[in-house]
């Protein structure tokens, strides 16, 4: 493929010798002639491993150059991959200056060029950048519409600095947001052979994906060093703390718990945090990070009173009391908390949890729930019908499948708000609301 390549910094001169070593004819474009100059003389503009004999070897065979010429760069080429530099804003958010210009500058130049051409942005953009701002900007400069010899991509790069041309060869997915078919045809020729699945997503979502995935970085490590900082003034070595703990990938490096829902409770997760909180202050070390977690589980708890209280003082039939579904253990659940503030802000409300029995409920199960909701057994349903008869809102914590199907049958017009994400119920519900989606 012929390939014109904006901005020569470590994601654009890392893509150009990759693709040019790849078997694609590449043109690096660049305003600093610094940059041009060594691209042409087979150098790298930036330092990393490898990339040195990449660049040398793809100007060597004829298949690498560079220009500052953004019309010749866009006239000789068939997609063009923008890579320019997106610095943060006093506010933080992202300046797309310098991404502005050159949509509207290869706009421009493609209205007078025949053929399709598939315009490429990797630079970090917040979530509908591409849509709602650089397709308008694109189509007003090009004097034609996304579709029309024209496909515009989103495509997100994870290019580490240090790293980035193994990663390049290596990456753990490709991912493609396209406002048209064709955009993503080409992105697949463009990638084709390197490991990995090839994720066809829309814009919006591939966009998240990148901010997604650096947040989650920086909060790893965060992480690592905070409880770190702690066992390392419990006396402990936390780099042998931590090689056991990656070592399970079934929870703790996996996609467990990655899913969004409603709030963590039970016996387990609340107490521990507390008490590693408390390990914390007893040896004077502060972890700002993990001392947030309980006010952001509060915090989630209040967005689902919030958006069940939007429409006012509702009837509410609750599905859902105990922490997690297949259990009866109420303490610290979330959906206690739930009730517990929609019935003292004079909510009516009945519940149903197929595995909660007032009559069963012992020990310190039984002491919580008294204190927390003393009048349960009055609340409670035996069949999740007679929760719905009379509710005006329909709140789902959890729900079993003989659950559901009520719900779908029964629900009409009446509001369902899903805090666990049941893809029957978001289906079958006009009136459907999830509490992340």
């Amino acid at each position: 493929m012929k390939v014109s390549v904006f901005g020569l910094g470590y994601v654009g001169a890392v893509s150009c010798a990759c693709l040019a070593d790849r078997g694609h004819e590449v043109i690096g474009v660049d305003i600093h002639q610094a940059k041009i100059d060594m691209v042409q003389r087979g150098q790298s503009p930036v330092v990393e491993e490898g990339i040195e004999e990449l660049m040398a070897a793809g100007v060597a065979s004829g298949r690498l150059t560079a220009t500052d010429s953004l019309r010749d760069a866009v006239h000789a080429t068939d997609v063009s991959l923008i890579s320019v530099a997106t610095p943060s804003n006093p506010d933080f958010t992202p300046d797309l200056t310098a991404v502005d210009g050159v949509i509207t500058a290869i706009g421009r130049e493609l209205a007078s060029k025949p053929g399709h051409h598939t315009v490429v942005l990797r630079s970090t953009v917040p979530p509908g950048t591409t849509e709602e701002r650089i397709q308008p900007l694109l189509e007003a400069a090009a004097g034609r519409k996304v579709g029309d010899r024209l496909s515009l991509v989103f495509n997100p790069e994870f290019l580490r600095e240090g790293s980035s041309v193994k990663d390049f060869y290596h990456p753990p997915q490709t991912v493609v947001g396209s406002v048209d078919p064709v955009g993503y045809e080409v992105m697949e020729a463009l990638y084709a052979g390197l490991p990995g699945a090839f994720v066809r997503t829309n814009c919006r979502v591939a966009e998240s994906v990148k901010y997604l995935c650096n947040v989650f970085h920086a909060l790893k490590i965060v992480f690592a060093n905070e409880s770190g900082s702690v066992l390392k003034a419990c006396g402990l070595d936390a780099r042998e703390v931590l090689k056991i703990f990656c070592q399970d990938t079934q929870l703790n490096i996996s996609a467990a718990y990655m899913r969004p829902g409603f709030a963590f409770g039970g016996s387990c997760l609340p107490k521990e945090v507390k008490g590693f909180m408390t390990l914390a202050q007893l040896h004077n070390v502060s972890i700002p990070s993990m001392s947030g977690l309980l006010s952001s589980n509060t915090a989630h708890i209040d967005r689902a009173f919030d958006l069940i209280a939007r429409d006012g003082r509702k009837r509410v039939a609750l599905f859902g009391l105990a922490f997690k579904p297949g259990t009866d253990d109420m303490r610290d659940s979330p959906l206690v908390l739930l009730a517990e503030r929609l019935l003292g802000k004079g909510f009516e409300m009945a519940i149903y949890d197929v595995s909660v029995k007032t009559s069963r409920l012992l020990g310190k199960n039984r002491e919580f729930i008294e204190r927390e909701i003393p009048h349960l057994d009055k609340l409670l349903r035996e069949q999740p019908e007679s929760v719905l008869e009379d509710a005006e809102v329909i709140v789902i914590g959890h729900a079993e499948p003989h659950a559901r199907e009520k719900i779908v049958a029964m629900a009409g017009q009446r509001r369902v708000i899903d805090l666990s994400g049941y893809a029957d119920i978001q289906k079958a519900c006009s009136a459907y609301e999830g509490i992340c989606w």
